[in-house]
C-alpha cells in the first residue's frame, strides 16, 4: 500500500475541511471505498459528518457495516430514508419491481429512493466527498480530484481517485477496518440488494449494477453522472491527488 496515496487522500480531506468547515459532508455508500474514507476521517480527527442513504432495499451486510463503523469509531452515522408516501405511490402505480421494467422506471426508483434523500443531506452544504475512483468504470475514467457539481452547485472531492481496487482492499485489511462482507464473494459496487450482483473476471467494477440493462452508459443512479469535470484551481495540490 502506497503511503503517498494515503497522504494525498488525507491532505485533500484536510483541505476540504479547512475550506468548507461545517459546509462539508460525506455521503457514504458503505462499500470498500467507504471503509477507507470512514477510517481516514475518524483516525485523523477531521470531524466530517458521515451520512448514508437507506433505500429500504439494502442487503443485511450493509446494515452490519454501518453498525460496525459506529462501534469501532464511536460515531453515529446519519441514516436518511426516502419519503414513505412517495415510495408507496410509486409502488402502487408501477409495482414493487418496477426497476426491472425499463431504464426510465429504474431511474425513477433511484430518484425517489436515493437522489431526493441526498438532496436533503446536501441542503445548505458547500461541498461533499465521494469514494469514486477512476478505475471503477469507463464512465469514471475522466474524473478529477476536485470537481464542480453543476446539479447541486457544490464542490465535489474525490480523495481516492487514483487508488486501485487492490490498494483499497490492501488498506482495509492492513488496518483491520470494518468492511461490507459482500466484497468477499465478488461484489464490488454495492447498492440495493435487488440491483446488485457479483461480477466476473474482467468486468468493470460497476458491472454488477443494473446488469440487465445492457447499457454501459446507464450504470449510474444519478447521484454523480452529471458532474462537471473541472479541477479547482484554488485548492492547493488538487491536480495531483
Amino acid at each position: 500500500m502506497s503511503s503517498v496515496l494515503v497522504e494525498q487522500a488525507v491532505s485533500l480531506l484536510k483541505q476540504a475541511k479547512d475550506k468548507h468547515g461545517d459546509g462539508l459532508v460525506y455521503p457514504c455508500s458503505m462499500g470498500l471505498e467507504g471503509s477507507v474514507m470512514v477510517d481516514l476521517i475518524s483516525k485523523h480527527g477531521l470531524d466530517i459528518p458521515i451520512m448514508t442513504l437507506d433505500t429500504g432495499r439494502l442487503p443485511q451486510a450493509t446494515y452490519d457495516v454501518i453498525s460496525a463503523f459506529e462501534e469501532r469509531y464511536g460515531i453515529r452515522i446519519q441514516v436518511l430514508f426516502p419519503d414513505a408516501h412517495e415510495v408507496e405511490a410509486m409502488v402502487r402505480e408501477h409495482g414493487v419491481n418496477l426497476f426491472r421494467k425499463s431504464v426510465e422506471l429504474r431511474k425513477s426508483c433511484c430518484e425517489i429512493r436515493k437522489i431526493r434523500p441526498l438532496n436533503r443531506a446536501l441542503e445548505g452544504k458547500e461541498a461533499w466527498i465521494t469514494g469514486r475512483r477512476r478505475q471503477q468504470s469507463k464512465g469514471r475514467s475522466d474524473l478529477q480530484s476536485v470537481e464542480t457539481d453543476v446539479v447541486y452547485g457544490l464542490k465535489k472531492y474525490n480523495p481516492l481517485l487514483e487508488w486501485s481496487l487492490n490498494e483499497v482492499s490492501e488498506y482495509v485489511h492492513a488496518n483491520d477496518v470494518p468492511y461490507n462482507k459482500l466484497h468477499d464473494v465478488h461484489y464490488q459496487s454495492i447498492g440495493c440488494e435487488c440491483c446488485t450482483r457479483a461480477i466476473s473476471m474482467g468486468e468493470d467494477e460497476r458491472a454488477g449494477r443494473w446488469w440487465w440493462e445492457n447499457d454501459e452508459g446507464a450504470a449510474e443512479c444519478g447521484l454523480h453522472v452529471m458532474s462537471l469535470k473541472e479541477v479547482s484551481g484554488d485548492i492547493e495540490g488538487g491536480e495531483g491527488i
